[in-house]
Parts: C-alpha cells; structure tokens; sequence
C-alpha cells in the first residue's frame, strides 16, 4: 500500500511539474522576445535625421539604433538600403518605418533577423497592391495637393510641408526641415511591394489622428487589418518628433523592453 501511495506522489508530483513547466512556457511565448536592435527607415519629403528624438530615447533604453538613409529613387533602391542595415545587426532587429517607408518594411521585413514591424502613420500595402487605388477610397489629405514635381522628382511644397506636413512642430525647425527634406522620385509612389511582411510578422502602428499627409482612417483601416496593436496620437504626420515618447515607447513595447 505505502508502494502504491509513493507512486501516487510520485506521479501527481511530475503532473505539477509538467504543468508547471507548460504554463511557464506558454508564459514566455506570450511575451515579446526582448530585442536589442532597432532599424528605422525615414519617409518621404524627410531623411534618417527626422528620427533623432526617437532615436536618442531608444538608446537611452540601451538599445542599438540604426538610421537608414533612403535615397528616394525607386522602391527597389530604399529597400536595398534597409536590408544593407539590416545585414549589419547581430542578432534580432525591429523594423520601424514612418510613412513611405512603411512600403519598404512591408518588402524588406520578411527577413529572418526581423521580429517585429513598427509603422508610424506609415502605408502598409498588401503584396502587388495598387496603393494608390487603396488610398483613393479614402479622404484626401491636403498635402497632397502641395506636391511640386521637376525633373522627374518631386517635393512638398513650403505652405504644404510646413502646415500639412510638420503642423504641430516648432516653426523654427519646420523650416529646417523643409530646406533638408528628400525629394522623391515622382514614380515612387507607384511602386508595388512583391511582399507583405506585416502578414507573418507582429506588427504595431501609431495613428495620427490630426495628420494632413495621410487620411487618419486609412491608417486606421491598414491598422486594423494587419491587426496590429494600434495607439492613437494627437499630432501631425510627423508624431515621431512631436511625440517622440510616445512612438518610442512603441518600439519598445515591440522590442519587449517596455517597462
């Protein structure tokens, strides 16, 4: 009988411990891999510098940073750029993107190194989506009535970039930024991805629900459906540098280094 009971406790000892160590392991899966390189890749009408508020909190958090310069030329040539950052990370890496360069992430995000995809009123288009017929469906933003096209490029023009594009930041800087923005090929908008990363990655997105440069409700519509976990910011287009707290604590979250 003492034999019988031994083994009895025996076995409902391991149950516990099995269960114990399944509940563990469920615990750790739920939680975000914690990751300590983040690339993020800048926009249109903007270069690798309209991260820096962001940037300077994440390293702060002890994260290593990356800025990718895009060049603005074709879709090809900005992912190109990305994946050269990419290659250069040891080891897992969060892929951030504002605006145009959500389209880069959503190509360039399938590699193996990214974890997870960050979009800041960012385009997220599905693999070879007409974009421009997506964002048609939608209200119009003012910006886009702003844009001045020369010599096979393009740029925002100084009452669009100022009001429509940088609204809610300190005059003095908008300027800067408007003598420094990117100016885009006028063909880069018509660029269809050959991937959609955001399908079998975790993704996060920042909507910017005062934004003149992209229609709020088309980001909250490619926020719901990458089904993304979505926050909602009070600012311009440019949330990054007039929110920067709050998108770096996104990344963070992403990066499972949210405290």
């Amino acid at each position: 009988m003492l034999n019988k009971h031994a083994f009895l406790n025996t076995a409902l000892a391991a149950a516990a411990a099995l269960l114990f160590t399944q509940t563990a392991l469920a615990q750790d899966a739920a939680r975000p891999l914690q990751v300590k390189n983040v690339v993020l890749v800048h926009g249109a009408y903007a270069d690798g510098s309209s991260w820096s508020e962001v940037i300077a909190r994440l390293q702060k958090a002890g994260l290593h940073v990356t800025s990718v310069q895009n060049p603005l030329t074709s879709l090809a040539d900005d992912v190109a750029a990305t994946r050269r950052a990419i290659a250069l990370q040891d080891g897992p890496t969060i892929l951030a993107a504002h605006s145009w360069a959500g389209t880069v992430i959503s190509e360039a995000g399938v590699d193996p190194k990214v974890t997870g995809l960050v979009y800041v009123a960012a385009r997220a288009p599905d693999a070879g989506e007409d974009y421009a017929a997506l964002a048609a469906k939608f209200p119009a933003p003012p910006a886009s009535a702003g844009l001045v096209k020369s010599g096979g490029f393009a740029q925002l023009g100084e009452n669009a970039f100022l009001h429509d594009f940088a609204g809610d930041i300190d005059p003095v800087k908008a300027e800067v930024m408007y003598a420094e923005q990117g100016r885009i090929s006028d063909q880069l908008f018509a660029s269809r991805t050959t991937q959609a990363a955001w399908r079998t990655k975790p993704t996060w997105y920042a909507v910017s629900t005062n934004d003149r440069t992209t229609s709020p409700e088309l980001e909250r519509f490619l926020a719901q459906r990458m089904n993304a976990k979505t926050v909602e910011i009070a600012s311009s287009h440019l949330s990054l540098l007039s929110h920067p707290d709050q998108i770096a604590n996104l990344i963070l979250e992403a990066a499972g280094q949210a405290h």
